[in-house]
């Protein structure tokens, strides 16, 4: 009970602070250049009023608080009218809910299920495991495959029925996704291809060639029209999925590119690499135009929140890192993984992040 109100209070302080912020800055707002000061003023005040009103309040989760403040004095004064729902979105400290364990190798993937109650894992033991967000308990495993597998995704309806075989790939198939409508689904594979598939009748409706190495991820755009895919040839292409041609090629990373994936609003494209910097792009402009720097390690995955305010990032560092697009700012870092972080994913709502990695374990973060 004690700790709830301490979260109530730690809350109620933050919304207090940001009104007198909000007060102060119309007050001042001829005088620019006194908000730095204004905003300086108010976070002394409100580290001083939270240590005194939470005193048993861990340590690391005043911490994040303080980081956030510090971080939003560099603001510019234009965006001062977001300050609210970012501050509060962002504030929020993701601790470990549940650890999940029964794989028997390295866990490669780790996939929400629409609505947020089952998550679906992968495994070089060869196996898919659905498990229970709420119990953290192993609700169902599929044996078929005759190797490691690297990814699973459910379809946008949440159905988890073997339907069909599809084969057509000469070589590894790295990873898999299905269309927003789930009509369709991509792949793609150490051929240096991206295959179009259809779900129904299993047939092979567009091979993408462009690539000149193992490709390893391709994804849908939030439309369906387009597919982005990263490779080991350290580009990023888009493709239109009607014709199969290749629209633009994004160059810019150090070495291969792990992951790419479209912003929730389809106008950039955020991807990680094992030159250990997370990427944006912008589709109409053709050019990266922004770059995150701070894993130590080869980034193995990157997503977008819902908002598409904040990207979510994990690594052989072992550590998850959560970003501030705005800002180009690391937020929190997640850590608990004892080996390499090999894959997240946040639910649709955006409050909740799982990983995967080398320890055999899932971890949830609420």
């Amino acid at each position: 009970m004690k700790e709830k109100t301490c979260k109530f209070s730690s809350f109620a302080i933050l919304f207090v602070t940001i009104v007198v912020i909000h007060k102060k800055y119309f007050f001042f707002k001829k005088l620019k250049s006194n908000l730095q000061f204004v905003l300086k003023i108010n976070v002394s005040l409100h580290i001083n009023i939270f240590e005194q009103t939470t005193k048993k309040t861990p340590e690391n989760e005043i911490n994040v608080i303080i980081q956030n403040w510090l971080r939003f004095l560099n603001i510019k004064l234009g965006w001062i009218h977001d300050f609210n729902k970012i501050i509060i979105e962002y504030a929020k400290y993701f601790k470990v809910l549940k650890i999940l364990q029964g794989h028997d190798a390295e866990v490669y993937c780790v996939k929400f299920a629409p609505d947020a109650c089952k998550i679906v894992s992968t495994s070089g033991d060869g196996t898919i495991r659905i498990w229970s967000v709420e119990s953290g308990q192993q609700i169902q495993s599929f044996n078929g495959h005759s190797s490691l597998i690297y990814a699973a995704k459910f379809s946008p309806d949440g159905n988890r029925k073997k339907l069909k075989k599809l084969k057509g790939h000469l070589s590894s198939v790295l990873n898999v996704s299905f269309s927003p409508n789930g009509e369709n689904i991509v792949s793609c594979s150490s051929d240096k291809t991206i295959r179009l598939w259809n779900v129904k009748s299993g047939i092979e409706i567009q091979n993408f060639v462009g690539h000149s190495d193992s490709v390893r991820d391709a994804q849908f755009s939030p439309d369906g029209q387009m597919i982005v895919s990263s490779s080991n040839d350290q580009t990023i292409a888009l493709w239109d999925v009607k014709s199969g041609k290749q629209l633009k090629v994004f160059n810019g990373h150090l070495s291969y590119v792990i992951r790419a994936k479209f912003s929730p609003d389809g106008q950039f494209v955020v991807s990680c690499s094992a030159d250990k910097t997370i990427r944006i792009w912008d589709i109409t402009l053709g050019k990266e135009v922004k770059k995150f720097e701070g894993h130590s390690n080869i980034v193995r995955e990157v997503d977008y929140f819902p908002n598409g305010q904040t990207i979510v990032s994990c690594s052989w560092d072992r550590t998850v890192k959560l970003w501030d697009v705005k800002s180009e700012q690391e937020t929190h870092t997640l850590r608990g993984h004892v080996n390499r972080v090999l894959g997240i994913d946040i639910s649709l709502n955006g409050k909740i992040i799982t990983s995967c990695g080398s320890d055999t374990t899932i971890r949830i973060w609420k």
